[in-house]
């Protein structure tokens, strides 16, 4: 991976970390509900990007890129997402969404004709060893609902990655798809409007998510693909739950288990093996 690859990967990593924590922070003592921090960053990301993309090329037609498919899974993950770490901790949720990214991205590039080298291919069954283990039954594995929860955010995850390989301008594509969202994610809220609930705390760490997390970071992340294959992009988002753990035992008081150090640690070095596999060039 070149190096301009690598500080966009390591920085959209960085703010898919931030998510978890922040998605966590507001949901942790009730300070919001799922649907109503979903709202929140879903339209605070899609008004930063267009502010965004207006100042820096002056297009009054932010929605002529991206597009509903793009914006279906993206939605699908961000309300998926909330709900789960309704009950789960920081790292062991992110663990699991990523692994579920991972899982749909490699099987997209094999029923696409993708071959990964044998190096690729060992630090895939490391990495993925490592959610396995987290996932094992015992006291602390996560309950079976929000991890159902969090798979399919994953998965949506993984889809919304595969159909942001190869676009032309990420910031606009961004900014279109966040702005396809934000009828749906209405829309489910005014289902749930009797169960809305909203705190400062709760407000401001949905502004984050949505507006620096999850618009900027999302920009990075489009560009980043540039410099991937898609087995790597699913293998190299597997940093992403480290950093979380880390975050929610430094922030939020979380505990460290040791099934989640052990998995954490299976997957750092999975993703380090696959991501140095080999060099593609950017399209």
């Amino acid at each position: 991976m070149q190096y301009r690859g690598v500080i966009l990967t390591t920085l959209a990593l960085t703010a898919f970390a931030a998510n978890s924590l922040l998605c966590r922070l507001a949901l942790h003592d009730g300070d919001m509900d799922p649907v109503g921090f979903t709202v929140v960053r879903l339209c605070s990301a899609a008004i930063a990007l267009v502010v965004l993309i207006r100042l820096g090329s002056g297009s009054s037609h932010p929605t002529r890129s991206g597009n509903w498919l793009s914006a279906f899974w993206l939605f699908t993950y961000a309300i998926t997402f909330s709900y789960a770490y309704v009950k789960m901790e920081t790292g062991t949720g992110a663990l699991l969404a990523f692994g579920a990214v991972q899982v749909t991205m490699i099987l997209s590039a094999l029923i696409t004709g993708e071959r990964p080298p044998k190096q690729e291919w060992a630090g895939l069954m490391l990495a993925v060893a490592g959610v396995v283990y987290l996932l094992l039954p015992g006291a602390s594995a996560p309950p079976w609902l929000p991890a159902s929860s969090m798979v399919l955010a994953g998965v949506a995850w993984g889809f919304y990655s595969l159909r942001g390989r190869g676009v032309t301008n990420p910031g606009a594509a961004t900014c279109g798809n966040f702005i396809r969202t934000v009828p749906m994610v209405l829309v489910v809220g005014a289902a749930f409007v009797s169960q809305l609930q909203f705190t400062t705390t709760g407000l401001l760490a949905g502004v984050a998510s949505g507006a620096i997390a999850s618009g900027l970071g999302y920009i990075l992340w489009y560009h980043a693909l540039a410099y991937l294959s898609a087995t790597q992009a699913a293998i190299v988002q597997l940093v992403a739950p480290v950093l979380a753990a880390l975050g929610g035992v430094a922030f939020l008081s979380e505990s460290l288990s040791p099934r989640l150090v052990i998995a954490a640690v299976a997957v750092f070095f999975g993703v380090v093996l696959a991501a140095s596999a080999r060099k593609p060039d950017p399209r």
